[in-house]
């Protein structure tokens, strides 16, 4: 895909994401990302709405030189800067403060698409007490085939550099314990960030986060969650017809 195509194809996943009727973001909330052949990528401007995006919200800056801010002790006017700075085109917008945490998903999850939104549904679990450790066992197979056995997860950390350290060491975590990256990442009192291979499979993973918090709190209402052994949610995983169903869904 061109890279114009890419810009395209992320404003459409955005505008998918940003729908109001869904209650994944409202406002300014939320950012996406995709990378580029180049070592580039494309993500959301800062300040921009996922709901009413265009091209013209849409930055493209140097992976590299991101990834290259991470472990720097810069103070805010250094990372306002350094944001500006990464920029391919220097008229381009200022990139989403979350450029850092998609720089890092998308070197290190080996993925080529990031969303992250703050959906109502899931937020009501992750600023809980319960926070994503609500997240941690299953309720129903179809969320098992689109979000993964398993999620990630950080405690609240401070959104930009310090929110990109703490996803750092959770995703070398998460492949150490599961030998492959997730597809879903909950950051308790902020939101879900769904990682894919496609932009579809991406605005699929959101969808069924939605989904499953919306059926877990529900759940209260007749006394709780009844969560599926272990045995039996890894029998979803490994099936060999959800493996095929897993593929179709996200378009390959």
């Amino acid at each position: 895909m061109s890279a114009d195509g890419r810009v395209a194809a992320l404003v459409e996943l955005s505008r998918e994401l940003g729908l109001e009727s869904r209650q994944l973001a409202i406002l300014g909330e939320g950012n996406t990302s995709t990378l580029l052949d180049d070592g580039t990528f494309l993500v959301k401007a800062s300040g921009s709405s996922l709901a009413t995006l265009e091209s013209r919200d849409v930055t493209r800056v140097d992976k590299d030189a991101v990834l290259g801010l991470i472990d720097q002790d810069l103070d805010e006017q250094a990372i306002e800067d350094a944001l500006l700075s990464v920029r391919i085109d220097a008229q381009a917008k200022k990139p989403s403060v979350e450029t850092f945490l998609h720089a890092l998903c998308l070197s290190e999850a080996g993925v080529n698409w990031v969303g992250h939104t703050h959906t109502v549904s899931v937020n009501q679990a992750l600023c809980s007490e319960a926070g994503a450790s609500a997240f941690k066992s299953h309720i129903f197979p179809d969320v098992i085939v689109v979000c993964g056995l398993y999620v990630a997860s950080v405690p609240y950390v401070d959104p930009g550099l310090e929110l990109a350290r703490a996803v750092r060491s959770e995703l070398n975590r998460f492949r150490e314990a599961h030998g492959a990256a997730p597809k879903l990442l909950l950051m308790e009192n902020h939101g879900p960030v769904a990682l894919g291979g496609t932009a579809k499979e991406v605005l699929n993973i959101m969808l069924m986060a939605d989904k499953w918090a919306k059926t877990l709190v529900g759940t209260y209402a007749f006394g709780g969650p009844s969560y599926l052994p272990t045995s039996e949610a890894v029998r979803i995983d490994e099936r060999l017809d959800e493996a095929y169903r897993r593929n179709a869904l996200r378009g390959e």
